[in-house]
């Protein structure tokens, strides 16, 4: 197991590892919508469910992915009314790419985010 950090990537705010890679496998923890630069959460299932995905790519081209080498996704959202826009933008941001996926309806999510998503990939 090895953990992937450097500059290009976020700092976990808790016990936990960004990125770990096992036998080509890279494994990213949950990502909420803040912005890089300013911190921000933008308003919005849509906004924040592309800013999410953006997050996850960076992580992934931090750690010499893409994101079309995405295995899995898992999302988790405080509604499931909020599915329908979560699948557009998400729609949108894959195009061809269909990795494996669910969609977890749950309570709320910390600092009030309406999405976070975690992903498999390979390296």
């Amino acid at each position: 197991m090895k953990i992937i950090e450097n500059e290009n990537m976020p700092k976990a705010n808790g016990h936990y590892s960004m990125c770990v890679e096992h036998n080509g496998i890279l494994y990213l923890a949950g990502q909420l919508p803040f912005e890089p630069e300013t911190k921000k959460m933008p308003d919005g299932i849509k906004a924040q469910t592309l800013q999410t995905l953006k997050n996850v790519e960076r992580i992934l081209l931090a750690a010499n992915s893409k994101v079309d080498q995405i295995l899995q996704m898992r999302i988790y959202i405080p509604d499931v009314e909020l599915w329908g826009e979560v699948n557009e933008v998400y729609s949108e941001f894959f195009g061809s790419h269909k990795p494996a996926r669910c969609v977890v309806p749950t309570n709320a999510l910390h600092y009030g985010a309406l999405i976070e998503i975690e992903a498999t990939a390979f390296v």
